[in-house]
């Protein structure tokens, strides 16, 4: 079946003696209260999923397998001459639970380089879209072109044995992974550089081909793009784009129709379009102040300005943070060491020690410190990537990796169609006054 693929199998095997054995002992263990505010307020903080590749520290931030950001930096491995992980070592960690080895990431940079044709019809679907549609939605219809590939679609049509839907599921999930940085700067390319495409390098690592094919030659635009899709990858199961694609996976959809639903949800403004809502503020800032580098009094008078108004700041503020996120820091400390003079980066910074005390006078944020997104869009304007509704689509690229790295194990591991269960609030009142029962 492939390395790769055979080191998944034998640890899902595991895995599911494992989980049967935890159900079997104690599966009818309470785990965690549901109160009345959570189920109508987003369901925040409710424990409903099990999603192995990453959990959400709220003093460490996002560990993947285990690990933070910085251990990460340190421990993947990183290109000949780089500085950062390459995300292929991330998506390896993520899938098979264990740290890889410099050929353990070259495996998997050669699997997807071997299996990343795109079909025609899937650049004439995304051509038949007009120029003025969102990349987001030519993203999706994209993702929905390819779906025809799909392995787990065919092999199910024939009949296929439900043990054998995690092997189709990795099949597609890899296909899929392998093709999104062509089907990416197609979009780009098309969208803001006259249709000029550029055709992939397939001597190159899986970030800097998507690097390449957007027309960024500079090795340090390469690092970035290694460091954001490792650290965009995954934020455990709960999110929006990660929850969607497990929802409807749940169903058995295959890895195209679930990981689009995914990046639908990616697209919305309180989601993956944070990061484009950061960099149109400070645009937006600066405009008013008039100044490029504008200081850290007007900073903290035009963030008062936004508060006063009724609006956030966006990039700040997280549900289960409570400390700067460390993919904020990870992404300050690119700038500092490639892009220190740049005065939109160095306004990012002045931000930084301005807003948290604000926040913090306020008395009602839990966590006034930035989130991944009040930084990346600065580094990206930096090296000449102005156009921020594309950003978004970067984010996507990178998601893949965590939502489909899940999506593997949610069919290794059998796990069941989701389907909560939901109370009317007539029922809820009628419980609250003693009337009746909210039913189990």
């Amino acid at each position: 079946m492939g390395i790769i693929k055979d080191r998944f199998k034998a640890k899902a095997d595991e895995a599911n003696v494992e989980i049967k054995a935890l159900l079997k002992e104690h599966g009818s263990k309470k785990i965690g209260e549901v109160t009345l505010a959570q189920i109508y307020q987003g369901m925040r903080g409710i424990t409903g999923l099990v999603t192995e590749t990453s959990l959400l520290d709220p003093q460490d931030g996002i560990r993947f397998r285990g690990y933070t950001i910085p251990e990460l930096q340190e421990k993947l491995p990183k290109a000949e001459g780089g500085s950062e992980p390459l995300p292929e070592g991330l998506f390896y960690l993520m899938l098979i639970g264990e740290l890889p080895t410099a050929s353990d990431v070259n495996d998997v940079t050669d699997i997807l380089q071997r299996r990343s044709h795109v079909p025609n019809h899937v650049f004439a679907t995304i051509d038949a879209l007009p120029l003025s549609t969102h990349p987001m939605t030519m993203f999706v219809v994209g993702i929905m072109a390819l779906q025809t590939e799909s392995v787990f679609a065919k092999q199910y049509a024939k009949g296929m044995n439900k043990k054998d839907y995690w092997s189709a599921t990795f099949d597609d999930s890899m296909d899929l992974i392998a093709r999104l940085p062509r089907i990416a700067a197609y979009i780009y390319r098309r969208k803001y550089k006259n249709n000029e495409h550029i055709h992939p390098d397939g001597l190159l690592d899986w970030s800097s081909n998507l690097a390449h094919m957007m027309g960024y030659d500079d090795e340090s635009f390469h690092e970035l793009m290694r460091l954001y899709m490792t650290i965009h990858a995954d934020h455990e199961g709960g999110n929006v784009s990660a929850h969607t694609t497990h929802l409807v996976g749940s169903a058995l959809g295959d890895a195209y129709q679930s990981f689009a639903a995914g990046m639908n949800g990616l697209a919305g403004p309180l989601h993956g379009l944070a990061n484009q809502e950061v960099i149109k503020w400070i645009f937006e800032m600066r405009n008013e102040l008039g100044s490029d580098s504008p200081t850290k009094e007007q900073i903290v008078e035009y963030v008062q300005k936004t508060l006063a108004s009724g609006k956030v700041v966006p990039g700040y503020g997280h549900a289960v943070l409570r400390k700067t996120d460390p993919r904020f820091t990870a992404q300050m400390e690119f700038g500092k060491k490639h892009m220190a003079d740049d005065p939109l980066v160095q306004t990012v910074w002045n931000i930084y020690e301005a807003v948290p005390p604000i926040l913090q006078s306020l008395g009602k944020v839990k966590n006034p410190w930035p989130n991944v997104d009040a930084h990346s869009g600065a580094l990206l304007v930096h090296y000449g990537l102005v156009e921020y509704e594309f950003y978004t689509v970067l984010f996507g690229v990178s998601r893949a990796l965590g939502v489909l790295a899940s999506l593997c194990w949610d069919r290794a591991l059998g796990l069941a169609l989701e389907r909560p269960k939901s109370v009317t609030s007539e029922l809820v009142k009628d419980w609250i006054s003693g009337k009746g029962e909210v039913w189990e």
